[in-house]
C-alpha cells in the first residue's frame, strides 16, 4: 500500500526507513510497504536463482542477484526485485552499495499483493527500459514474460519452457521450477 506524501521521495528518504523485516521500495516518489514473501515463494525464487545463477556464472555472461538489493531505476524509482540480471555489456550499473541504472532481466515472483506486480511494477519497468520482466505465479504455476519492442513490452509465452534471448541457451522447463 502506498503513503501519502506530497514530496516525491529519494533514495536518502529510502535509506532513512528503518529496518522493520518489510519489504519496502519507492516507485515515483511515493512509498510502498509489502510483507515478506511467504515459503512457496522462497522456493521457486531458490530455483529460479539458482538455475539462471549457475548458467550465467558457467558462460560468463553477467551477474545474477536476489533480493534485498536496492535496485535505484531513477531518483525516484527504488525497488528489490526478486531475482535481477545484468549483462556484462551493462555491468556499469553495478556499484558497491546497490544497481544505479537498469538492469537488463528483472524477475517479481508473486506473493500477498499480486497487482503490485502485474500493474505498479510492470509500468515502472516498461516506462524505464527493462529489456525483459518475468511475472513468476506461484498460484497459478505459470511465469508470464515480458520483452521490449522498442518502447512497450510485448508478452510472450514461455509454453512450458523458460528461455530468454538475454541468454542463449538458457532453459528451465516450468515443471521443474513448480514442482
Amino acid at each position: 500500500m502506498a503513503s501519502q506524501t506530497s514530496v516525491k521521495l529519494t533514495y536518502e528518504d529510502f535509506a532513512a526507513i528503518p529496518d522493520d523485516g518489510l519489504c519496502h521500495e519507492i516507485i515515483d516518489g511515493e512509498h510502498y510497504v509489502n510483507p515478506s514473501p511467504n515459503l512457496r515463494h522462497q522456493l521457486i525464487s531458490i530455483r529460479l536463482s539458482s538455475a539462471l545463477f549457475s548458467f550465467v556464472s558457467e558462460h560468463r555472461l553477467g551477474h545474477v542477484y536476489t533480493a534485498p538489493l536496492d535496485t535505484l531505476l531513477s531518483q525516484h524509482d527504488i525497488v528489490n526485485p526478486d531475482i535481477i540480471f545484468v549483462s556484462n555489456a551493462n555491468a556499469h550499473v553495478l556499484t558497491a552499495p546497490n544497481i544505479k541504472g537498469v538492469p537488463d532481466l528483472l524477475i517479481e515472483i508473486l506473493s500477498s499483493n499480486r497487482d503490485y506486480d502485474r500493474k505498479k511494477k510492470y509500468r515502472l519497468y516498461e516506462r524505464v527500459g527493462v529489456q525483459e520482466y518475468w511475472i513468476v505465479d506461484p498460484f497459478e504455476d505459470a511465469v508470464d514474460v515480458y520483452r521490449r519492442q522498442d518502447d512497450r513490452f510485448v508478452r510472450v509465452d514461455p509454453a512450458d519452457t523458460l528461455t530468454t534471448p538475454l541468454l542463449p541457451g538458457f532453459t528451465l522447463p516450468l515443471r521443474d521450477l513448480f514442482a
